[in-house]
């Protein structure tokens, strides 16, 4: 909700920085409700202002000797109003966007990457059939039930394949999900969780060859952020018994809710949403990042109406610097999920922005 973040608005609020090539001139109306139809809504919808195909998490090698690494991508797409009647082929009319990276847990950091580029020209697509976008030399696709990301970058690489297991999740009312106090603050928005994982990551010129869980979101809106919120923070957790657990926040400068939700499936397909007031985030511990200084709460209780949670980074330093693209600094890692009984339930990722700096669209 999760840069723009995103996932909640996660990918939406990464897109912050964004805000003035993007401008959007027209008020924003409220989104009316409407079905969702797979695979064209797998694709782009390039009449709205800001879209993401978000993909994290957790994969360890399949050689003796486990080496265990999460892992992120998100593909944003923002559409720029400025330019839209303007005839020339060089117009930017709309912009892509990417994010990777790979938190190596053994080796305690994080490795990650950007692009940016205008749509057109073969360098930067994204297909309004189905999902399959293209930024330079990474891609994510869809093909049948099957997702395939490759994603080279300097030092890391991503290329891997994930596999439905499980029915969409329609998060909010039938996929329409509330993101603030107004109506016009809300997204079209799915997830796909408990994806089996394979393929390979590669660190520092070293290959593994890898298999695990994924959970990807896609989203996309008009206007997500109220006028008070400055961030949010969101989780995204596959359970070990095959659930899938969403829940998320949106916070003013002094900490307090603006808004909240999220969403619990179990293992049998039973799908409860969360109403505003229903998901508590009480911060536990915190890391200072010794690059921007921010403190992220690198661990909280999180009470929902099914269970109360802990979540923990696996390792504190998962702070990405996305100034060269989207403009926004934010924290999404790899994180564990601890039931109210002690006992770890699960794994995804935690996400928290507006932390080192207020975000706006």
């Amino acid at each position: 909700m999760r840069r723009l973040p995103a996932s909640l608005l996660r990918r939406h609020f990464l897109l912050a920085g964004m805000a003035g090539l993007a401008s959007w001139p027209h008020p924003a109306l409220a989104l009316p409700a409407k079905a969702l139809v797979f695979p064209r809504d797998r694709g782009a919808h390039p009449d709205f202002r800001t879209e993401w195909w978000y993909i994290t998490g957790q994969a360890s090698t399949t050689e003796p000797g486990s080496r265990s690494f999460g892992f992120q991508l998100t593909f944003f797409r923002a559409r720029v109003e400025a330019t839209q009647a303007m005839t020339s082929k060089f117009a930017a009319k709309q912009l892509l966007f990417a994010h990777a990276a790979i938190t190596d847990v053994a080796g305690r950091k994080l490795w990650h990457d950007q692009r940016i580029a205008r749509a057109g020209f073969g360098v930067a697509e994204a297909s309004e059939q189905d999902m399959a976008v293209t930024l330079r030399d990474w891609s994510l696709k869809a093909e049948g039930s099957t997702y395939i990301a490759e994603l080279p970058a300097a030092d890391f690489a991503l290329k891997l394949q994930f596999e439905e297991t499980q029915n969409v999740l329609l998060q909010g009312k039938q996929g329409l999900s509330r993101k603030g106090p107004d109506e016009k603050q809300a997204s079209y928005y799915y997830s796909q969780p408990q994806l089996a994982t394979r393929g390979s990551l590669q660190v520092q010129g070293k290959t593994f060859e890898v298999t695990g869980k994924a959970w990807l979101d896609h989203d996309w809106s008009q206007e997500l952020l109220h006028p008070s919120a400055v961030g949010w923070d969101w989780i995204g957790m596959n359970l070990a018994d095959g659930s899938a657990l969403t829940a998320f926040r949106l916070r003013d400068k002094d900490g307090n809710a603006v808004w909240d939700g999220g969403s619990f499936r179990s293992a049998q397909g039973m799908l409860t949403i969360f109403s505003r007031g229903d998901v508590v985030f009480k911060p536990v511990r915190h890391w200072k990042s010794p690059l921007t200084q921010a403190s992220y709460p690198v661990e909280w209780m999180v009470r929902t109406p099914t269970d109360a949670y802990t979540v923990r980074a696996v390792i504190d330093n998962q702070e990405l610097d996305s100034r060269q693209s989207t403009g926004a600094i934010y924290w999404e890692g790899l994180s564990a999920l601890i039931g109210s009984n002690g006992q770890p339930v699960g794994s995804g990722y935690l996400e928290m922005t507006g932390y080192a700096q207020a975000l706006r669209l």
